[in-house]
Parts: structure tokens; sequence; C-alpha cells
């Protein structure tokens, strides 16, 4: 007898067989995120050659969705223009990812604020202009960050070291 999964065959796929997972040398961005609801955070890696994404990696500490969609995501973004990736959303990923627990939706948006703080980390380090909307996704997604950092003070502190360089 078949037991039926939580997730759909592709959130199980790149669960079970993460691609880009690791830490880039000398990053051209860099993208640090957390999730209030549930102490995921993921830290997004970019190179960018000719306004495109060139290579991308993740390191996320969370849950079976939260490391599907850090995945799910670097396999999104790869190869896209900056303004391309930009545009790149939480339903997005969603529609790649198929059934999701809906507790598990949040997961989803981490994802997608690790590629918009990596791409505004970029163009901040290399004083490109920043558009407006992604000023405020980092103005967002800087609060929500702050938030987890106060109310997970040593969770935090914990995943700090574990994601150490």
């Amino acid at each position: 007898m078949k037991v039926p999964s939580l997730y759909s065959k592709e959130v199980m796929k790149h669960f079970k067989n993460p691609r880009n997972v690791g830490v880039i040398k000398n990053p051209d961005g860099t993208g640090r995120v957390g999730n209030a609801a549930c102490g995921d955070i993921m830290e997004l890696y970019i190179k960018v050659k000719k306004n495109k994404i060139s290579d991308i990696k993740f390191q996320t500490f969370g849950c079976v969705v939260a490391l599907a969609v850090s995945s799910m995501l670097t396999t999104i973004a790869k190869g896209k223009t900056i303004e391309e990736a930009i545009k790149i959303t939480n339903k997005d990923i969603l529609k790649k990812a198929g059934e999701v627990p809906l507790i598990k939706i949040h997961c989803s948006v981490l994802a997608a604020d690790a590629l918009k703080e990596s791409i505004y980390n970029y163009l901040s380090k290399s004083k490109k202009p920043i558009p407006e909307e992604l000023q405020k996704e980092h103005e967002r997604i800087q609060n929500t960050l702050r938030q987890v950092e106060k109310t997970h003070k040593e969770f935090t502190e914990f995943e700090e070291k574990i994601l150490k360089k």
C-alpha cells in the first residue's frame, strides 16, 4: 500500500537531491533571510556576468519545503538577467513546487526574498541603481529578519555557527 505524500513529486525531488547547495567564494551578491513563523534561515549567493546570474548557491537551515524551494529557486534564477530575476515571486516558486501543505507555504517566500536580497546586495556593491520596488522589498525583508533575530536570538546564534563559512 502506497502512503500519500504531503509534498509534491517536485518538492521531494529537490529535497532528496538539492541543486546548487553551498557557498560561492567572493560572491557578487549575498542575501540572508529568515521566517518568523518557523525559524527557517536561508543564505543565497550569486555571481553575475554580463548582467546575468551566472552562478547561484544556497545554504538553508529549515524544513523539507524550505530546502526544496531553495533548490528550485536556484534552477529558476540561474541564467536570468538581473531584471528578470527581480521579478521572480513566491507564486512562481509555488507553481513549480506543486502541492505544498498550507502551513508550509510561507517557506516559499523565504527563497524569493533571499534572491531579492542578493540582487539588492549586488546592485548596492556595484553602485548600480536600485529599483524602487526592490528598495521597498529590501526594507520589508530586513524588518522581518530583525524580528526573527530578536524573537529567536539563541536559535539564530546557533544557525550562524552552522552556516558559518
